[in-house]
């Protein structure tokens, strides 16, 4: 991602959590994360602290993945997935996330959450390599939300 992608990314953010959590959220909601999470200064931080992978189909900007650096423990997050209704379950998601997942030198696991929990997303991340961990309540923008919890193991750990 460079700078001159805040605004396409930032439109695909807002087309897939509109098309993923209506309904489940109000449009209140779902707008003050949108200007929070998707401002120009916030995704210039997200650029420069953790990586921010974009999906292109022709030339077109379809689809970004932002997953923090791996830290000491050898855990990374993917706090960021989006891509364009249009162009889901073509394989363009699990080449991102391949690709971000290729990214994390020295990482052992990589933890994605899904807020609602969205069923297309849930089955998205499980046919990714991604296992359930855990289901808990969380409040999005003060709002009560089942959020699950993933994790995909980059190595298996060495038997001692």
């Amino acid at each position: 991602m460079t700078p001159n992608d805040i605004n396409t990314v930032r439109q695909i953010a807002e087309i897939s959590r509109r098309r993923a959590y209506e309904g489940l959220l109000p449009a209140q909601a779902l707008e003050q994360s949108l200007n929070r999470d998707y401002s120009a200064p916030m995704l210039m931080k997200r650029m420069e602290k953790t990586t921010m992978l974009i999906a292109e189909h022709e030339g077109m900007p379809i689809g970004f993945a932002n997953i923090t650096r791996v830290d000491e423990d050898g855990d990374a997050e993917l706090t960021a997935f989006h891509l364009l209704p249009q162009v889901e379950g073509l394989g363009y998601g699990h080449r991102l996330i391949e690709a971000g997942i290729s990214r994390l030198e020295g990482g052992l696991r990589l933890f994605a959450y899904v807020e609602g929990p969205d069923s297309e997303a849930c089955s998205f991340f499980e046919g990714c390599g991604f296992e359930l961990l855990d289901e808990f309540e969380e409040l999005f923008e003060g709002y009560p939300t089942l959020t699950a919890q993933y994790v995909h193991y980059l190595k298996t750990p060495a038997l001692v």
